[in-house]
């Protein structure tokens, strides 16, 4: 299937039937990756709340806020459904740790992204290997990069269809959704965090500041890619 036809079939329907279709066009081979943000939040509730029968999985790179793990928790409570969880390899980390120590990513760009490479990028292509369609949170208006994307997207790497359900929704749609079925949500988010990921590399932003500010706030440059979604 070419990516305009999967547009052409998915465009006008609600995100429920859009997720549905996609279970039906790709049966075992469709994968929800979740970070317990407020926009995962949304999806993580279509899909649970509609029974919709694909694989809901978390990146622990073993940094994350207690929040994020109450999140985690909260989410199962709720729903009563499964949420799989993919570590780093223990190896990896053990020598990176041994070599350069628990803060390396403050180092340079260089260990920041090996530190992401390791905790995240290589859990997340062990999640994806024989998937056909990676579902993810992602909105065109939280970064100049984002905004390049699309709704559908053929990963050509991967060889894998790329759907993100809520990419034309605004921050305050989000708000008023979860608000609206009392969903589980991070508590960082009341506090200024508007982007959430490992502890040391996440900060609050002053109100309307860029949606990545927060993260890795000491790197020079605008784009603030851990290398999960980079266009």
């Amino acid at each position: 299937m070419k990516t305009k036809e999967l547009k052409d079939l998915l465009a006008g329907r609600t995100i429920k039937d859009q997720l549905k279709e996609l279970v039906r066009l790709f049966p075992g081979e469709v994968l929800f990756t979740t970070s317990f943000g407020i926009e995962d939040q949304v999806i993580s509730h279509i899909i649970f709340k509609n029974d919709i029968s694909t694989e809901v999985a978390t990146l622990d790179t073993g940094r994350l806020f207690p929040e994020t793990y109450k999140v985690f928790s909260d989410t199962i409570k709720r729903y009563k459904k499964s949420i799989n969880v993919y570590f780093p390899d223990y190896e990896a980390l053990e020598k990176m740790m041994t070599k350069k120590g628990p803060f390396s990513f403050y180092y340079s760009k260089d260990d920041r992204l090996e530190c992401c490479r390791i905790r995240k990028l290589v859990p997340l292509n062990k999640a994806l290997n024989g998937k056909k369609c990676w579902i993810s949170g992602i909105r065109a208006s939280q970064s100049d990069n984002r905004r390049q994307m699309d709704w559908i997207e053929l990963d050509e790497e991967r060889q894998l269809f790329k759907f993100y359900p809520l990419f034309d929704w605004s921050l305050e749609e989000v708000e008023k959704f979860i608000k609206e079925n009392d969903i589980p949500y991070n508590a960082l988010h009341d506090r200024g965090f508007v982007s959430i990921g490992c502890e040391p590399c996440t900060r609050a932003v002053e109100k309307g500041a860029d949606f990545r500010s927060g993260r890795w706030w000491w790197e020079a440059g605008s784009l603030k890619e851990c290398g999960l979604h980079i266009k």
